[in-house]
């Protein structure tokens, strides 16, 4: 049964840091590449970043770049996204998904989706 547990959000000061987790089962995370999104109420989903299977090439949108690291430890079936210096802005429910389809944040060539966890950030 493949899942997905995302981890690590919860409420921080603007200027704060947050490392979010997902954790993969069912599956082996190496030959997938692994997606964080967010979205905010009333707002559309929003791709942040990816990671690779193959050579762990990484891609931001331009919102999070210089902010946000993403990484993956395959040996623990785990992907990160490390959070630095957040804005208000950055609020929203964050999801991790796996695509076979390699580096993108084409939402619909995501096929399994964790369940999400809140990130608020706010003084």
């Amino acid at each position: 049964q493949v899942q997905l547990v995302e981890s690590g959000g919860g409420l921080v000061q603007p200027g704060g840091s947050l490392r979010l987790s997902c954790a993969a089962s069912g599956f082996t995370l190496d030959y997938y590449a692994i997606g964080w999104f967010r979205q905010a109420p009333g707002k559309e989903r929003e791709g942040v970043s990816c990671i690779s299977s193959s050579d762990g090439s990484t891609y931001y949108a331009d919102s999070v770049k210089g902010r946000f690291t993403i990484s993956r430890d395959n040996a623990k079936n785990t992907v990160y996204l490390q959070m630095n210096s957040l804005k208000p802005e950055d609020t929203a429910v964050y999801y991790c998904a796996r695509t076979e389809y390699g580096l993108g944040l084409n939402f619909y060539e995501y096929d399994y989706w964790g369940q999400g966890t809140q990130v608020t950030v706010s003084s």
